[in-house]
């Protein structure tokens, strides 16, 4: 019997799921929420009498936040907790909580409760900080040698997640796919998905953690003294480090209000934006698995940052300039695959740049630096949206990512050693 149950256990099937629900949800939220609380035209739409499209376009950038600025703080001490008692506890709890989280977000909705939704992204956030975990488990399994090819699947399952979330979002909130399908349709959904995933953890995922330390001290403040050492400490890796936190943060300014641009210029609904995010999808998985390899024969990735970073805004800057809907159709490959060229190298740089012994801590400080870049452009994207126009963060975020390609291209210097935890100051910046 032992054999047989150890025989359905498969600890990556289940990361895998993990990651790609997580992602499934973000994805999910993209065309309903601007439609909830920023178009006063949806028969989504939440705020009261009294609300200006001003206040929703604030609210949007704080409900867009909170989720980031909760993940930010939570997962290192996801990450620690799973050290100290074991990866399954921790998996099962988080993702348990993240079912309650969409739960909570549809009773939001259906009793047009604004409070309620911040508290369910709060929550989504804290539990959604599982892929520290996950990434853990996937290190526990995996030898050095083949910890980059197992690490590519969690680049899989963010690329499969961001397709499928903003398209299932779109269509299971369109009442003419079927006449019940509503704003809250694809909580429940991912609700479901949720405790799927919790089965798959109890059922399928073994504990694979073997050297639990009960004993460990919790650094509550690990979020903070990831990004203190990403821009003060590491000396070898902060210019890589800046970068990343310029790029994210410039592509989350597009990605929060997109959909609002879209809505205001193009007059979509949440079909549309889902399916247009999915195009963004699909492209970024082509650059990621096909354009990325080809071009890595030829160039390393500081060279391909050097003119990615570059493309990534002025495809912004296009899409912001396109007259006519259709325009996207031809502009959108050139910018998902710029993108995708940039995502794939910025952490692969980070990961060369360091001994292979600091690996998991190094790209956990990457992780908080890039929480922190998605957690403050949302809310300063709702004020500037408020004072200028919808359109007027797509512009802030082109000219982010610019400023973050000129940087490294100023301030990279090749690596003339390799990073060492001892010694910050090995590799030239």
């Amino acid at each position: 019997m032992e054999n047989v149950k150890k025989k359905f256990q498969n600890p990556v099937a289940v990361v895998f799921f993990t990651i790609f629900l997580d992602l499934i949800g973000v994805g999910l939220l993209i065309p309903i929420i601007p439609q909830i609380v920023a178009n006063p035209a949806s028969n989504f739409y939440l705020l009261p009498n009294g609300f200006s499209i001003s206040d929703g376009y604030i609210l949007l950038g704080f409900l867009t936040a909170i989720y980031p600025i909760m993940q930010f703080i939570a997962t290192p001490i996801l990450g620690q907790l799973s050290d100290r008692y074991g990866r399954k506890p921790l998996l099962t709890i988080s993702l348990f909580g993240t079912a309650i989280s969409y739960v909570l977000f549809a009773i939001g909705i259906i009793t047009r409760n604004i409070p309620l939704l911040f508290i369910s992204r709060a929550f989504d956030g804290i539990t959604g900080g599982n892929i520290a975990v996950a990434q853990a488990a996937l290190a526990d399994i995996t030898t050095p040698e083949n910890r980059t090819k197992t690490f590519g699947l969690i680049g899989a399952a963010f690329g499969l997640g961001f397709v499928l979330g903003p398209y299932i979002g779109g269509k299971l909130s369109d009442p003419t796919i079927l006449s019940w399908f509503d704003a809250t349709t694809p909580f429940w959904f991912a609700a479901i998905l949720s405790l799927l995933n919790v089965i798959s953890v109890l059922f399928i995922f073994p504990e694979t953690n073997k050297h639990m330390d009960k004993l460990k001290q919790i650094d509550w403040g690990k979020s903070l003294s990831n990004i203190t050492r990403a821009f003060f400490s590491l000396k070898g890796v902060r210019t890589i480090f800046a970068t990343n936190f310029l790029f994210f943060s410039g592509f989350t300014f597009f990605t929060t209000f997109a959909s609002v641009f879209f809505i205001s210029k193009f007059h979509w609904n949440q079909g549309n934006v889902g399916d247009y995010f999915a195009y963004v999808g699909i492209w970024m998985a082509i650059a990621q698995a096909v354009v990325t390899r080809q071009i890595a024969k030829y160039l390393n990735e500081s060279q391909i940052l050097k003119f990615s970073l570059f493309g990534t805004a002025i495809g912004i800057a296009m899409i912001f300039l396109a007259s006519e809907a259709w325009m996207l159709f031809f502009i959108t490959p050139i910018f998902a695959i710029f993108v995708g060229l940039t995502f794939a190298n910025t952490t692969g740089l980070v990961s060369r740049s360091v001994e292979a012994r600091i690996q998991g801590e190094i790209l956990g400080i990457n992780a908080s630096v890039q929480a922190l870049a998605q957690s403050i452009p949302p809310i300063l994207s709702g004020y500037i949206a408020a004072s200028l126009a919808p359109e007027s963060p797509l512009i802030v975020g082109s000219i982010v990512i610019a400023l973050g390609g000129l940087f490294f291209f100023l301030m990279f210097k090749p690596p003339k050693g390799i990073q060492s935890i001892d010694d910050t100051s090995v590799m030239a910046h």
